[in-house]
């Protein structure tokens, strides 16, 4: 047999019993109201920062190539954690805040019985119905992670400046495929990147195109007067949807028609034939995109579960207990 495809079976079957051990009424005696405690912390949350809900959304995708809320573990003078990897030191603190805020809710009601990794997925469902976008059961059961290392961030993550081609062996690993990678890409409808993550599209693209060819024009010239070559602010950041940066909506895929994906891993999704078609699709037919997502969440959430008697239930998801 090709070890391609053995792989991609393994990783099925893996895929497959995690997502068995979970269940969207698990805490149905334990902790019944767990839902409704974090969707009211997300409301809150919301209320007072809005794009908290978008820096949720991120949080959980970097946490769910493996969602054991290890990407929540705090680094230690023996270890640097997840979160502190290079590629998660964009990671917004309002993202943190709301998954220890709701911790503590539920804490206060039900000690000790549901996870971090359960708080953040629940959490993540509500900001994207909060928002606009599709809502969908979140099975739950999940047990939290021990072990957080910044090495492994790394090598998992994919990258701001992969080709499709990247993007999908990156997700092929994890048991996903290409209609999960254009419709787990639309979350880029909403939230905001920094300078250093596209810049390399305005003004160092290749050795032929100082820019890159893909990206219209007007969109550039937007994006070079708040990023300039030089003297510029690190900290700054752009909307990926500068249209409606706060609603989920289906503009992500419109924009990739007009060349305004904002990093190239985007507009590769237009770019290449393989993507092309789903891409229009979704721009289209914000019902069939919300579907697809909603779908592919659920996939993506029972990826490297920790169910049974692995993992622990975390008092702080800041810290093991």
């Amino acid at each position: 047999m090709d070890k391609t495809l053995l792989l991609l079976l393994v990783i099925t079957v893996c895929v497959s019993s995690s997502s068995a051990q979970l269940s969207v009424g698990f805490y149905g005696r334990s902790c019944p109201r767990v839902e409704s405690i974090v969707k009211r912390v997300a409301l809150d949350k919301f209320k007072q920062a809005p794009t908290s809900a978008a820096a949720t959304v991120r949080l959980f995708f970097h946490d769910c190539f493996g969602c054991d809320a290890s990407v929540t573990l705090a680094s230690t003078p023996a270890n640097r954690a997840e979160k502190d990897a290079d590629i998660n030191k964009s990671l917004a603190g309002d993202a943190f805040d709301s998954v220890m805020k709701a911790k503590k809710a539920v804490e206060a009601e039900c000690p000790g019985v549901v996870s971090c990794a359960d708080v953040l997925a629940i959490l993540t469902r509500d900001f994207v119905g909060l928002t606009g976008g599709p809502a969908w059961q979140v099975k739950k059961g999940r047990r939290d992670g021990r072990i957080s290392r910044a090495e492994a961030a790394t090598a998992n993550l994919p990258g701001a400046e992969f080709s499709v081609n990247q993007l999908l062996k990156n997700f092929a690993t994890k048991g996903l495929n290409l209609v999960d990678l254009v419709s787990l890409s639309g979350a880029h409808t909403f939230g905001f990147a920094h300078c250093d993550q596209f810049s390399s599209r305005l003004y160092n693209f290749s050795s032929s195109n100082r820019m890159d060819p893909t990206m219209s024009s007007s969109f550039a010239s937007d994006l070079k007067k708040s990023c300039p070559i030089r003297g510029g602010n690190p900290n700054l950041v752009e909307p990926f949807d500068p249209v409606t940066p706060f609603e989920f909506d289906n503009a992500y895929y419109k924009n990739l028609l007009a060349g305004r994906g904002l990093v190239t891993s985007d507009q590769e999704l237009y770019s290449d034939r393989r993507t092309r078609k789903l891409v229009r699709l979704f721009s289209k037919k914000r019902q069939r995109f919300f579907n697809a997502f909603a779908d592919a969440m659920d996939k993506m959430g029972s990826i490297g579960v920790k169910t049974g008697t692995s993992g622990e239930i975390r008092r702080d998801c800041s810290r093991i207990n």
